[in-house]
């Protein structure tokens, strides 16, 4: 009885792994698809001639969906208040001085054109670096958490009011 159920269990074993296939994921799937459009996809052929003048692209300004906090803020006294763009990456906030220049030379020190920047409550922001264009902000604020993760995950940007 034993050898019964021994060899039925194997025939039930050897139906159902035989029966697999393996399928491809849906990404492999998508990513073929893709490349059959692609060499499929028909090519214009234009003659030139030999006055052609190439004219390159032109790019679109490049944005951002980023929040923003929108302080008046000055170069804090001693600071060189032409490195304050309008928008900036800000690491850590201080109503301390002391604080707020020990964070400025850390960053400093791991080269970084850090300058401090006072709002009108009198608190100290520490910018590692300043931007006109706030999707280049976004992309150096989240190179910042990166680099320092766990330590500046809170880095914010600061848009400046005039």
């Amino acid at each position: 009885m034993n050898k019964i159920w021994l060899f039925g269990a194997a025939v039930c074993m050897v139906l159902a792994l035989g029966s697999c296939k393996p399928k491809q994921s849906a990404y492999k799937a998508a990513y073929e698809q893709a490349k059959e459009k692609e060499s499929t996809a028909p090519v214009e052929v234009v003659e030139q001639e030999e006055d052609v003048v190439e004219v390159a692209p032109v790019s679109k300004p490049r944005t951002s969906t980023a929040t923003t906090r929108t302080e008046k803020i000055n170069a804090a006294q001693g600071e060189d208040a032409s490195r304050l763009k309008r928008y900036s990456v800000v690491v850590g906030s201080f109503k301390n001085k002391t604080n707020a220049y020990a964070l400025k030379e850390r960053m400093q020190n791991d080269g970084y054109n850090a300058v401090l920047g006072e709002n009108e409550q009198g608190m100290l922001r520490v910018i590692v670096a300043s931007f006109d264009n706030k999707a280049d902000a976004a992309d150096s604020r989240d190179a910042i958490k990166s680099k320092y993760a766990p330590n500046f995950h809170d880095a914010w940007l600061l848009e400046r009011a005039y």
